[in-house]
């Protein structure tokens, strides 16, 4: 496929606006303290800011409950704040993507408070409503993401309301015109206000299978979570509409959140023939480490990070796509730790980690995101105690220890909290070694990572291993090289456990990237023997000091880019 769009040669930097900046002292990130900081991601080199949600909200999960899509929340500031940040934005020429949450509102949105009094108002089918079965228990054995059922009775309808997330979180109904006219209107408005894309949130539940059948429990589970939350039969009718109605006519660009998705239905997404989205965010990658077998919530029992099976599923994905679909790239957001935590080593190597995962994935083809902290390597938190967090996937878990349905005690809980909460992400951007780390002269929502004092912007600035810099450089040469953006990916030594080599050809050239995501050094006899005749070339990348040849070990997470003759 052609790569001419803006967004192929982007990188866009996500900011979870509570915790990025707070200009006025409450303890909260707003909308000015991003404006303050637009010369600091100018110069990191960023083409968009994905601005989390905003909106506002009652804050049951974090601003994912939108109350009013067309009002922004006060405690961020006000409309005529976001549209100086956007012009603001725009001098600069970085774009700004907001947060679209169409799978579900608050159920305090207008049209949840009106569509619970009735079954015959305007509003009546805005959401998924089901009579309770003979026995008055809930229409089927669907589970919520958050734990517990997905469906919650309404004694004003004498019905049962759908929620995928938090029961505060109502499903809309998108089989209803009405709700699609309604969610492409709002999309209007914004980009009337100067927005430029959205990033779609769980996009590929808004269409349902609506029989709702019950799901196996051959465990005899009480409640489901499974394939039919996701990729419903109308789902890509909705977004071709979806793209005719707004997305195309405004030249908007779209990523969307799509879980339960593998490579090969991503192509129904992204095709750009198929005139629907233009990435998708895979969650592959991002699940390697969960134990299927586990119990709920699988994602508090970690496994051991496991190499072989990050380099399958990011091959497969970039083997898949090439030249039928655009990937996203990432290893962090607002709903993941820190990598460096998770998979690397953030004590004795936490630059050469941070440098070392970033170079592997930003030599993919894709656009990569960025998320605020990742670019200094900000770790997890560890210094939380379990009533430090306000991750609603942990709070909810630790109400359910002592019973069978986690099997673990607050221990393992807090262990696994450390590793894989959300939280980890969301404590608040580390600018400097003052108090609060320059985030706030206020209280902190929420509390901060304790070592702020020597992981902070303004130190990581100053050092000659500069994190900060390092993504410089790999943002320079997506925008400079074009291989970056149409070479061909060639995996190499696929079940090497430390190695993560691969190529990337363009035009009869190729390029030569490789990481030892490991804390011990790796030969380099077998990548040699890969590369043949191909001989180490140009060295354009590196986060150890300069090496001539491939002939010694890489060392603890060394990683390079080189071109090869």
């Amino acid at each position: 496929m052609a790569t001419s769009e803006w967004w192929q040669k982007a990188v866009i930097y996500q900011i979870y606006p509570k915790s990025f900046n707070d200009s006025n002292g409450d303890g909260i990130g707003d909308l000015p303290g991003i404006t303050a900081k637009l010369d600091y991601l100018k110069a990191l080199g960023v083409d968009a800011l994905w601005i989390s949600p905003i909106y506002a909200s009652p804050q049951v999960d974090s601003g994912y409950d939108i109350s009013n899509y067309r009002v922004i929340d006060p405690r961020f500031g006000t409309n005529e704040d976001l549209y100086r940040l956007i012009t603001e934005a725009h001098t600069r020429n970085i774009k700004v993507i907001m947060d679209l949450v169409a799978n579900h509102t608050s159920d305090q949105h207008v049209w949840f408070q009106q569509s619970r009094q009735s079954r015959n108002n305007y509003f009546s089918d805005f959401y998924i409503w089901r009579d309770p079965r003979p026995d008055g228990s809930a229409p089927s054995n669907w589970g919520s993401y958050f734990g517990g059922s997905a469906w919650e009775y309404e004694p004003m309808r004498k019905q049962y309301y759908l929620h995928y997330f938090a029961k505060e979180q109502p499903d809309l109904n998108w089989e209803n015109p009405l709700v699609r006219e309604a969610v492409y209107d709002l999309m209007r408005f914004w980009k009337a206000h100067g927005v430029d894309g959205w990033r779609m949130d769980v996009i590929s539940g808004i269409s349902k299978f609506t029989d709702f059948p019950d799901y196996p429990t051959p465990n005899n589970e009480s409640f489901v979570v499974g394939a039919l939350h996701a990729n419903g039969p109308r789902l890509h009718e909705f977004l071709q509409e979806m793209n005719q109605e707004v997305l195309t006519p405004f030249a908007m660009m779209s990523v969307g959140e799509a879980p339960g998705s593998t490579a090969h239905n991503a192509r129904q997404f992204v095709d750009h023939t198929r005139r629907e989205l233009n990435m998708v965010f895979t969650f592959d990658h991002m699940d390697i480490d969960h134990d299927h077998n586990a119990p709920f919530p699988e994602k508090f029992h970690p496994l051991p990070f496991d190499l072989v099976k990050l380099k399958h599923s990011l091959s497969e994905w970039q083997n898949i796509l090439f030249e039928h679909g655009w990937n996203t790239l990432y290893f962090e957001n607002h709903d993941q730790p820190r990598v460096i935590s998770r998979w690397g080593d953030d004590q004795q190597y936490r630059y050469q980690s941070a440098t070392a995962f970033a170079t592997v994935l930003h030599g993919l083809q894709g656009t990569p995101y960025v998320f605020e902290g990742e670019e200094i390597g900000m770790t997890n938190a560890y210094n939380f105690e379990l009533a430090d967090y306000n991750d609603i996937e942990v709070t909810n878990t630790a109400k359910m220890l002592g019973t069978a349905v986690t099997g673990l005690s607050a221990t393992e809980l807090l262990a696994a909290a450390h590793k894989i909460s959300r939280d980890n992400a969301r404590t608040p951007m580390q600018w400097d070694a003052t108090a609060n780390a320059g985030f706030t002269n206020g209280q902190p929502w929420l509390k901060m990572n304790a070592n702020y004092a020597t992981i902070n912007v303004a130190t990581d600035r100053q050092q000659t291993q500069s994190i900060f810099a390092y993504y410089q450089q790999l943002i320079q040469l997506r925008h400079n090289a074009e291989w970056v953006t149409a070479g061909k990916y060639q995996l190499l030594l696929a079940t090497d456990p430390q190695l993560f080599a691969y190529t990337r050809t363009y035009h009869d050239h190729s390029w030569l990237i490789v990481a030892n995501l490991s804390s011990a050094n790796a030969a380099t006899t077998a990548l040699q023997q890969a590369l043949g005749k191909q001989q180490y070339g140009q060295l354009l990348v590196q986060n150890y000091p300069a090496r001539q040849t491939l002939a010694a070990p890489l060392q603890p997470y060394e990683a390079l880019i080189a071109e090869l003759k």
